[in-house]
């Protein structure tokens, strides 16, 4: 196994897909073949120090250069499934939401404009070429979005505690088998159509939703705190349930009990709300 790397994974959050190889093209397929079998598979924090790398050269690399080769790897019910990194895609993904959430000055300051253009510009062309492409993994900072929650259930949460000083981060996910995401989704977006209509959390599962298409039916689907487990202290990650908070708010919307329904709720926002504020401390 590699090297723990001595990078601290950033505070962000993901849904990925692990697919089997079967849903793969027959030359992908033999790539992942070898790659599953080699058993030596690189973490998110060797991700993240490769592309933290990348922003040290001067102009910096905004996107890598070329595609990457690597992917998580799970064994389902004997099957070998994996989860493509596609870390230039994301990339590219990534940087046309910078200008949402950095300021100007600082987003000039850690990736000039002309970097920013060529990149886009490198995009646009390939998108051409790869109409059809999608990420096998979503990102969200500083959060996990409550659509996210709607796909798993209580008894689907994994927690690991925190080893010693300097050792194993605690970590919390969830996963599930791709039928029951899409069924979950499906009826949390009735039952939110038909209590409050058409809003921003139902546009939000349906975006869901249709990435979730993208993929083969007996895929599987992991939500991972990543490095949100280093912004909650062990004590309060040990009692975070909110998927569980999340479906006792939906299960009440289906009975009608609007109060059960903000309780449950209100548990869930403020509990994320200490979450984000740390974005903004010191």
């Amino acid at each position: 196994m590699p090297a723990e790397s001595s990078v601290v994974v950033p505070y962000a959050s993901y849904l990925r897909v692990y697919e089997p190889l079967a849903a793969f093209p027959r030359a992908e397929r033999e790539h992942w073949q070898l790659y599953a079998k080699r058993g030596r598979v690189p973490t998110a924090q060797d991700e993240l120090r490769r592309s933290l790398a990348d922003l040290l050269p001067t102009p910096p690399v905004a996107v890598p250069v070329h595609e990457s080769a690597d992917a998580f790897v799970a064994v389902v019910d004997g099957v070998v499934c994996v989860c493509p990194w596609r870390t230039r895609l994301r990339g590219w993904l990534a940087l046309e939401e910078l200008p949402r959430t950095l300021p100007p000055p600082l987003l000039d300051a850690v990736l000039p404009e002309v970097v920013r253009d060529q990149a886009t510009a490198d995009y646009a062309h390939w998108r051409d070429l790869n109409p059809d492409a999608r990420p096998w993994i979503r990102t969200a900072l500083w959060q996990v979005p409550v659509r996210w929650f709607t796909l798993f259930a209580d008894e689907e949460r994994t927690y690991e505690r925190a080893g010693a000083p300097g050792g194993k981060p605690a970590a919390l996910r969830y996963r599930t088998p791709m039928a029951q995401a899409r069924r979950r989704l499906a009826r949390a977006l009735k039952t939110l159509r038909d209590a409050a209509g058409d809003g921003p959390l139902a546009e939000g599962l349906v975006d869901v939703g249709r990435w979730l298409e993208e993929f083969h039916p007996r895929s599987l689907v992991e939500l991972d705190y990543g490095g949100l487990a280093h912004a909650l202290p062990d004590a309060l990650l040990a009692e975070d349930r909110s998927a569980a908070d999340v479906g006792e708010a939906l299960a009440a919307l289906r009975d009608g009990d609007d109060d059960a329904a903000g309780e449950a709720y209100g548990r869930l926002t403020e509990r994320w709300r200490a979450v984000r504020d740390r974005q903004f401390a010191n």
